[in-house]
């Protein structure tokens, strides 16, 4: 007969290996930047709408697939009862404006957006896609970070305009 503390050391093993297959089966982000540079509408101290400047590379669902890199700019409004959260990551872009430092934002699976090239007419923002992680720098730990350094070293290698 299997002890109580067998059993549950069995089941509390399960979960783990569980939980981590969960964790590092799929990268959860939705857009790849390298941010050159990010634009406040109508002002840095009030913000509605962001230009952000750069290489970006987006999710393609299923799976961990990005689309091409392409160079240009994304431009949002905050989602309505979203505004908060949207100004604080806009920030955060705006902190990391011009490091070379890669950085991923937005859900894999809600995460929506445009890539306009930089003669484009700066109108009709998307809806900033507001993810559970935040803006997130690329650094080197395990589960799905060689998929971000994989995207990210792609960003890198589009030359500036």
């Amino acid at each position: 007969m299997i002890s109580i503390r067998r059993t549950i050391t069995i089941l509390v093993g399960a979960v783990l290996v569980l939980t981590a297959m969960t964790v590092t089966a799929s990268d959860p982000v939705g857009i790849y930047a390298m941010v050159d540079k990010v634009v406040f509408e109508p002002s840095e101290a009030a913000p509605q709408r962001v230009q952000v400047w750069g290489v970006f590379a987006l999710a393609v669902p299923p799976g961990d697939t990005y689309t091409a890199p392409a160079r240009g700019y994304m431009y949002f409004s905050a989602g309505q009862g979203r505004e908060a959260v949207a100004k604080t990551e806009w920030a955060d872009l705006k902190s990391i404006a011009g490091t070379g430092q890669g950085v991923g934002f937005g859900a894999r699976y809600t995460a929506t957006g445009t890539v306009r090239k930089a003669g484009e007419k700066v109108a009709n923002p998307d809806v900033y896609p507001i993810g559970g992680n935040g803006v997130q720098k690329v650094h080197a730990y395990s589960g799905y970070q060689d998929n971000m350094n994989n995207v990210v070293n792609k960003l890198k290698a589009v030359p500036k305009e």
